[in-house]
């Protein structure tokens, strides 16, 4: 407070320049509350939940007894179609010096495999899409609650200047529960996710309305003038705090976003490396790409989404699980090797946390859509035990941390819930979960909730 019982922002607004004052605000950073290991997450969405038997937790069981019932009556979780057992359709090699079991449908990721710590005892609370998008997102199955992403930048705010904390790069499809997975629920709105979409206008009304600056100009001068009244009077009310601090930033950023999406000054090699030059990679690839230039400029939470394919509904394979997952995995694993490469090459891997995984994973039985049986085979959502992986940013590369039961039906050593999953991932941006509260309702609220365990096994 200062003498005259006015807070600093409250000086700021009343100051003749008060909304440009303002706007150094928005780039303000927070200290952690211990050494951080990560100074930014990028988080691979896998939207629709990919098959962990197929991916990265091989079960040759299931090749062995397939079409056999399982030898127990299985959960209840969407479709429950069949108790048939599904071997998969792809085939697992040892990668890297970890020997770390990798599938054809990876063959690029696999070349990083001594940078992956994958986790193969991901446990969640929810079968259904929506409720379990927000679950992994926001810590809640119920929509509203404030996603990852805003709680990591209302803990530790911004490190950019001229754009979000929190931005999520979408090429075609967002997943079900919408844009509430991104939202920042009882948090200031200043945190809420900002969506870029893979298009000529990848922000939706960010371009200027008027061309001539002067004017444009003039417009906001007048803007300012009305916000700075309105904190005269009714004081600091953080829905006007958060419109101010938004349409400040969005002005700086209607320069910033044309130059982050320049690739002009990216060499060939890399633009190669990310495959730019191949249709079925281009779009991921931009994610990619786009994904460490905005960290580089010191975003602190990118998320990338699955891009849309036609035919296909992203990786939610009920039916023709063999195709769904071999394009999902053609247009996403080039890219995402290219990430981690380049990250690496530029010394960025090691405060760069990236994460891999959609909402759950998929069960061993088979669906049979058509009657037919693996071409036109799928398999049904599976919360009991999946597999994600997680690279730089202070885990352990070269390592895989618990085990599924020899069906891969549920996770058997060293479960990992979702709480614990979050509380890791703040305790390596050096924040305590337990302390990351925010008073709403008459009470503390947090990502965790109640629950979640930073996993120490898995830290560098």
């Amino acid at each position: 407070m200062y003498g005259n019982g006015m807070t600093r922002r409250q000086m700021l607004a009343r100051a003749a320049n008060g909304f440009g004052g303002l706007a150094l605000l928005a780039a303000e950073t927070k200290a952690p509350h211990f050494p951080a290991k990560a100074k930014s997450v990028i988080f691979l969405f896998m939207d629709g939940g990919p098959s962990q038997m197929d991916t990265f937790d091989p079960k040759p069981r299931l090749t062995r007894d397939a079409g056999q019932p399982l030898p127990f009556k299985p959960p209840t979780t969407v479709f429950n179609i069949s108790d048939k057992i599904f071997g998969s359709p792809f085939t697992f090699r040892k990668h890297g010096q970890s020997g770390a079991d990798v599938s054809d449908l990876f063959p690029h990721v696999a070349g990083c495999a001594d940078d992956l710590c994958i986790v193969r005892s991901m446990v969640a609370d929810h079968s259904e899409h929506t409720a379990a998008n927000y679950f992994i997102h926001s810590g809640s199955g119920f929509q509203g609650r404030p996603s990852m992403g805003a709680w990591i930048t209302y803990g530790l705010g911004s490190a950019s200047d001229n754009l979000p904390g929190f931005i999520v790069l979408e090429s075609g499809l967002i997943p079900p529960g919408g844009v509430d997975c991104f939202g920042s629920g009882f948090l200031p709105a200043s945190f809420q996710g900002t969506v870029m979409r893979n298009t000529a206008h990848p922000i939706a009304d960010l371009e200027p309305l008027d061309k001539e600056p002067a004017l444009q100009k003039g417009k906001l001068d007048l803007l300012a003038k009305l916000n700075r009244g309105v904190v005269e009077r009714f004081g600091q009310v953080s829905e006007i705090d958060a419109t101010i601090r938004n349409y400040e930033l969005a002005f700086r950023m209607q320069s910033e976003v044309p130059d982050l999406l320049d690739f002009s000054k990216e060499s060939e090699a890399t633009k190669k490396l990310y495959g730019l030059d191949e249709e079925i990679t281009s779009e991921f690839g931009r994610e990619c790409l786009i994904a460490r230039r905005l960290v580089e400029r010191g975003v602190r939470f990118v998320e990338l989404l699955s891009p849309a394919r036609k035919g296909i509904d992203r990786w939610d394979q009920h039916g023709s699980l063999e195709d769904g997952h071999r394009v999902n995995a053609k247009s996403t694993d080039k890219p995402i090797a290219a990430l981690l490469r380049d990250l690496k090459a530029r010394g960025m891997l090691d405060r760069t946390l990236v994460v891999w995984g959609g909402e759950f994973g998929r069960t061993p039985c088979a669906q049979f859509p058509d009657g037919g049986y693996v071409k036109r085979v799928g398999r049904d959502h599976n919360p009991f035990g999946f597999t994600m992986w997680m690279a730089g940013g202070g885990v352990k590369g070269g390592m895989t941390h618990g085990a599924t039961d020899e069906f891969g039906y549920f996770a058997v050593e060293n479960k990992v819930h979702m709480h614990d999953l979050h509380a890791t991932m703040l305790h390596l941006l050096g924040m305590d979960h337990k302390r990351l509260t925010y008073r709403y309702s008459g009470r503390d609220m947090r990502l965790t909730d109640v629950h979640g365990n930073v996993v120490k096994e898995i830290l560098a």
